[in-house]
C-alpha cells in the first residue's frame, strides 16, 4: 500500500502506526536495532552497548524481532557453537527511522535543555 493511500485513509494510516508500534513494541527493541545497525554482533557484544538491559530481557527481545523477521540469528558450527545476529532487509530499512528518531530527539533534548535554563525560579 502506498503511503499517500494511508495518509488519505485515517483507518489505514492508524492501521499501519499501529503495526510498526506492535512490531517495535517495547523499551529495548530500537536499541537493539540501532546496535545492529553497525552489522553483525554477538550478544554478550549487544549486552555491552545497551546500558541496562538484562540477559533475559536481551534474549527475549531477539527473540521477538527473529519472529517479527527483523532480525536474523546465525549459528556457526565451531566449538563451541558461536551466535551472532545481523538485521534483515527488513530490520535495515528501519536506519532511516532510527536516524529520524536520533535528530529529533538531541534537537528536543537542546530544547528542552534551554527550557530550564530560561525558566526563572522564585
Amino acid at each position: 500500500m502506498k503511503i499517500k493511500l494511508a495518509k488519505s485513509c485515517p483507518a489505514h494510516y492508524i492501521l499501519a502506526i499501529n503495526d510498526t508500534m506492535n512490531v517495535l513494541n517495547g523499551k529495548w527493541k530500537l536499541p537493539i536495532l540501532g546496535s545492529l545497525l553497525k552489522g553483525h554482533k554477538r550478544f554478550t557484544e549487544m549486552q555491552r552497548h545497551i546500558p541496562g538491559i538484562t540477559p533475559r530481557m536481551l534474549s527475549k527481545e531477539l527473540k521477538d524481532l527473529e519472529m517479527n523477521g527483523m532480525v536474523k540469528r546465525i549459528v556457526y558450527s565451531t566449538l563451541p557453537a558461536s551466535v551472532e545476529y545481523v538485521l534483515t532487509p527488513s530490520g535495515d530499512s528501519m536506519a532511516e527511522v532510527l536516524d529520524k528518531m536520533v535528530e529529533w530527539g538531541l534537537k528536543h533534548r537542546r530544547t528542552m535543555i534551554g527550557e530550564r535554563s530560561t525558566v526563572v525560579h522564585s
